[in-house]
Formats: structure tokens, C-alpha cells, sequence
């Protein structure tokens, strides 16, 4: 998809701890209203890279751009308006009531000790009916099931008004049918102008909805653009070690697992003519 404005950037850069470089000279570009997914094996570099893009975690090298705004220009409240964070799941003691959970993604906008405008009350509502949680806005967080906690965590974020949203393994744990309607609700916040950027191991699901992949191994980027042009099975078995067949269905390719293959000495990464910058 076109996009005429460019929300995340992210030009050469570089994360490790200690001396151990988990990102590598990482560089992409996410635009307006794109979904994108965050492949790889565990250790890739997934979730750090999305860390270093809230500050969660500093960069080394490089630089990364908000909406045109340098990350280490803003402060972590700045951050918060610009790009909110959807963890894979709630902590099973959090006994929060769920409006009152919902309701903290207004907080980067708190400018009292508490907030009780109308706008906040109407902005919680349209996000309780949006992800069909209002009839258990009363009810406490450690009441719900898997399912219906996911949809509080995206009507959390919703509340935030991001332009940016990062939301990590969101089908973890989840049944096929919680899956699904998590990936739709995504990608229709993307088609809301949302630029969403998500890390999965479900590489079947981001084919599916994203409108772009970006393939990782041992902290850099393997290959990027859209699942067509990224997912195959050479460069499948040689990140994941999985030898594997395709299926492609109404345009959709699917990956399915036949058996683990050897790793190749190469240790997988296989740059198969990274076509530029995500736009």
C-alpha cells in the first residue's frame, strides 16, 4: 500500500548488552496505516527491537524517528502520545476492574492529579463498545478469560490515541477464533490510519493480515516487503531450521512444517536482496 506519511524510521541502528549485539545495524521504515509483522525464531531480535522503538530500551547507535520526531528528543510522556504498547498478555494477580485498566491509557494526557473530563469518560466508553467489552467493564481483570483480556489490552491502547502501535504476540495462547478476531482488529486500526507493528511466531496469521513482514535472525534483518516476496521455503528452513512446504490460497501463503532440517553453516541469514526501505 501507497503511504504518503512516513511514522516510524529507524536509520543504522544497533543494541546489545554487554558486548553481545542483539540488533545490528537494523533500518526500515513504517508508514501511515501499515500493519507490519516482526518475524523471526526466538532470540532474533522481535521484541528488543520494538523495545528500543518506545525507549523502553536505548539504542547504542543510530537513530530512531516518531512521526518525525527524534526518540531521544522526547520525553516519555511525549512518547506515549505518539505510540502505545500492547503487552502479549495480564498478569494473572492484576485485579483491576476493567474500565479502570481501560481507562489508564488516558493517562499521557492526565494534566490533574486525576482525570474526569467528559471527552476521557466518552473516549473509554466508544473503546468498552468497539472491542465488546462493556457488558464486563465492572468485573476485575483476574476474572476474565485469555480471550477477553486481549480485547481490554487493545481497548487499552485504543484510549491512548496513538499513532503507533506495538503489540507483542498477540495470539499468544489465545483458541483459532480469539486469533483471528485479535488480527482483524488490528489490521482494522491500521486501515484507521494506525501504523501497527507486531511481533508474532505465527508466521501463518501475519502472511495473512500484514500488509508487510520483516524477516529477522541473530539481530538483523534478513529480508523485508510483503509476504509474497519474503516468505519461501529456502529462506524459512535456513532461519528457522524447519523444512517446510508452502500453500497459497486466495493469494496467501501458508507455511506448513514438515520436519526440522539441519542448520546450514551459513547460520542463517540469507539477504536475499533486501528491496529498500518499508514505505
Amino acid at each position: 500500500m501507497q503511504c504518503e506519511e512516513t511514522m516510524v524510521k529507524i536509520e543504522n541502528i544497533s543494541f546489545g548488552y554487554n558486548s553481545k549485539k542483539t540488533l545490528k545495524g537494523i533500518e526500515l521504515e513504517a508508514g501511515k496505516g501499515e500493519f507490519i509483522g516482526l518475524l523471526g525464531p526466538n532470540g532474533s531480535g522481535k521484541t528488543t527491537l520494538m523495545r528500543c522503538i518506545n525507549r523502553l530500551l536505548t539504542i547504542q547507535e543510530g537513530l530512531i524517528f516518531l512521526a518525525d520526531h527524534e526518540l531521544k528528543t522526547l520525553n516519555m510522556m511525549d512518547i506515549a502520545k505518539l505510540c502505545t504498547t500492547i503487552p502479549a498478555s495480564i498478569p494473572d494477580d492484576f485485579s483491576l476492574l476493567v474500565r479502570d485498566f481501560v481507562a489508564l491509557g488516558r493517562t499521557p494526557y492526565v494534566t490533574n492529579w486525576w482525570w474526569e473530563g467528559d471527552e476521557d469518560e466518552k473516549i473509554v466508553d466508544e473503546a468498552l463498545e468497539e472491542f465488546n467489552v462493556s457488558d464486563f467493564s465492572g468485573r476485575r481483570l483476574n476474572e476474565l478469560s485469555t480471550g477477553e483480556k486481549a480485547r481490554v489490552l487493545l481497548a487499552k491502547g485504543v484510549v491512548q490515541r496513538p499513532k503507533i502501535m506495538l503489540v507483542d504476540e498477540p495470539s499468544a495462547h489465545l483458541d483459532l477464533k480469539y486469533k483471528l478476531q485479535v488480527m482483524e482488529s488490528l489490521r482494522g486500526l491500521s486501515r484507521k490510519g494506525i501504523t501497527v507493528i507486531t511481533a508474532s511466531h505465527d508466521i501463518n496469521l501475519l502472511t495473512k493480515y500484514c500488509d508487510k513482514v520483516i524477516l529477522l535472525s541473530k539481530g538483523e534483518i534478513v529480508d523485508y516487503g510483503v509476504p509474497s516476496d519474503v516468505v519461501n521455503e529456502k529462506v524459512i528452513q535456513e532461519v528457522y531450521g524447519v523444512d517446510v512446504s508452502l500453500v497459497i490460497k486466495d493469494d496467501v501463503i501458508y507455511v506448513l512444517p514438515l520436519k526440522p532440517s539441519e542448520p546450514p553453516e551459513s547460520a542463517g541469514i540469507v539477504k536475499s536482496g533486501q528491496r529498500g526501505m518499508l514505505a
